[in-house]
């Protein structure tokens, strides 16, 4: 269920990308009456009204996401923030300059903060996020969290700049392919291989070896 809330940004932007794209005469027209007081100038064209109506759904998706939340008691992750407060000022950045760069970043902004509140709280605070978050689940030898740690990093680091690379060199449909297969995808492959690396060491730890890293 967490990671399914996780993805529902890009799964309800995908969805709506798509939807409006196949109809554009029609999201064309559903944009320019319902939302056209929210662009610069008041007019949508015909290619921008499927990435804006994207980019809303997915902005009034985050607010409901955060109010529910909230009105139910509970504490809202701070990566829920982070994604809610890029999601809006990026989004409205596109929809009212009519320009799908802004929203285009989104993907990479969210992966580069996250790697530098990884490593910042390696480097300044000497805290392991990664073990602040599974340590009361699983036991590893401190080689092994800080390894996880830099992995994280680096994984963040390169989804960021792939995302700029696609969004540059390739057409907007193909970026939404992209953000949608390759931002759900690649995430669930390198958890993968995380718990198979993480499910070595913990073998060796139950069978009392000291584990080995890999050179």
């Amino acid at each position: 269920m967490t990671l399914l809330l996780d993805f529902l940004p890009i799964i309800l932007f995908f969805g709506t990308f798509k939807f409006a794209g196949a109809q554009k005469e029609w999201a064309t027209r559903f944009a320019n009456e319902h939302f056209g007081f929210l662009v610069s100038g008041g007019v949508v064209g015909p290619d921008e009204a499927p990435v804006l109506l994207a980019t809303l759904v997915v902005i009034v998706a985050m607010v409901v996401q955060v109010g529910i939340t909230l009105a139910r008691g509970k504490k809202v992750d701070k990566i829920v923030w982070l994604s809610f407060a890029i999601i809006v000022v990026l989004g409205a950045a596109t929809v009212w300059f009519h320009n799908q760069t802004f929203i285009k970043w989104k993907p990479t902004a969210i992966n580069w903060v996250l790697a530098v509140a990884f490593a910042g709280s390696q480097l300044l605070f000497k805290k392991n996020l990664i073990r602040a978050t599974m340590g009361q689940q699983i036991q590893l030898p401190d080689p092994i969290w800080n390894r996880l740690n830099l992995s994280w990093i680096a994984f963040f680091v390169l989804m960021g700049a792939l995302n700029l690379y696609v969004a540059y060199n390739f057409s907007l449909e193909t970026w939404v392919d992209f953000k949608f297969y390759g931002g759900i995808g690649l995430p669930m492959l390198f958890i993968v291989l995380m718990t198979v690396y993480l499910a070595r060491h913990m073998r060796s730890d139950e069978d009392d070896v000291s584990p080995k890293l890999p050179s």
